[in-house]
């Protein structure tokens, strides 16, 4: 295939894997422990991908620097117990990742989540070496939307940002994307509806990854 992108960089929460469950468990855990109610899964869901002090501020609207310090402590703390367990990748990935890498494509992850959580992750589905690059959210001084991690992927890759393509199912990766001038595919498998995407600079809506394939046979000439 010749194709002007050489480099793929995936989100990864909604994007490759549902972790929702895991997410909920961790952060009602860290509500209660600072004697705060717990909140329905329903109002979390749209928070995830956002840093843990961010979803703090969303959840209780409160500025307090030292609560979100410790409501981020004691979601890290439960998440190390529990996160990797409650997190399933998407039954359509690892195909549609050997597929994406037999096309010669070099392929990265850019999240929130912290790094170490994402590899062990996929080291247990037998992908990790799938991946040229796995930016965290230990990795970076400024989360998304602010482009330093996906900056951070693309040059890990040897890519640069003309040449590369970030797929994530947030408003927030479409921002990412948009500061760092790198195109932008959207995926529906998260909780962002259709409408929200369309008014935006992307190069396609997809249901899932599983239709990337196909999508940038389109793309590319």
């Amino acid at each position: 295939m010749s194709c002007p992108f050489q480099a793929i960089v995936f989100d990864f929460d909604y994007t490759l894997a549902d972790s929702s469950k895991g997410i909920v468990e961790c952060v009602n855990y860290a509500l209660a422990e600072l004697r705060l109610p717990v909140v329905a899964a329903e109002r979390i869901y749209p928070l995830i991908g956002l840093s843990l002090k961010d979803m703090f501020v969303e959840l209780e609207g409160a500025q307090d620097g030292s609560r979100a310090d410790e409501f981020a402590r004691l979601f890290i703390q439960r998440a190390d117990q529990v996160m990797a367990e409650l997190t399933i990748i998407y039954d359509w990935v690892p195909g549609t990742i050997a597929h994406l890498r037999s096309l010669g494509f070099s392929l990265g992850i850019v999240s929130t989540k912290f790094r170490y959580r994402i590899e062990a992750i996929l080291r247990r589905e037998r992908l990790l070496e799938a991946f040229g690059i796995i930016v965290g959210g230990e990795d970076v001084a400024e989360f998304k939307p602010h482009p330093e991690g996906l900056f951070k992927a693309i040059e890990g890759l040897g890519s640069t940002p003309a040449s590369s393509l970030y797929v994530g199912d947030s408003l927030t990766d479409a921002k990412t994307a948009a500061r760092a001038a790198v195109p932008f595919v959207a995926v529906l498998s998260g909780v962002t509806p259709r409408g929200d995407f369309e008014p935006l600079p992307i190069h396609a809506i997809l249901k899932n990854v599983a239709e990337l394939p196909h999508a940038l046979e389109r793309m590319c000439h």
